[in-house]
């Protein structure tokens, strides 16, 4: 991992055409801003980390949820 130290205004640049930029620095917030090209997909960790979960949570669906459908089959074809 690369560890910079930037101030407000100073920039990195990735590649040929991702900056990003310190905007603002407040007590242990820091604000920065990302110019990308449309293409370049830029989220946050956290939302990764959450979406991530959900769709784990979807492929394995519960106990409960099999013997539902089951049930519904069942059902179905009676």
């Amino acid at each position: 991992m690369l560890v910079l130290s930037r101030r407000v205004g100073e920039s990195v640049v990735v590649g040929d055409d991702v900056t990003i930029t310190i905007l603002e620095v407040r007590g242990d917030v820091v604000r920065v801003g990302i110019d990308a090209p449309r293409s370049v997909k830029v989220q946050r960790a956290e939302l990764l980390a959450e979406i991530e979960d959900t769709n784990r949570a979807a492929a394995s669906p519960s106990d409960d949820t099999v013997a539902n459908l089951s049930e519904a089959l069942k059902k179905h074809t009676d």
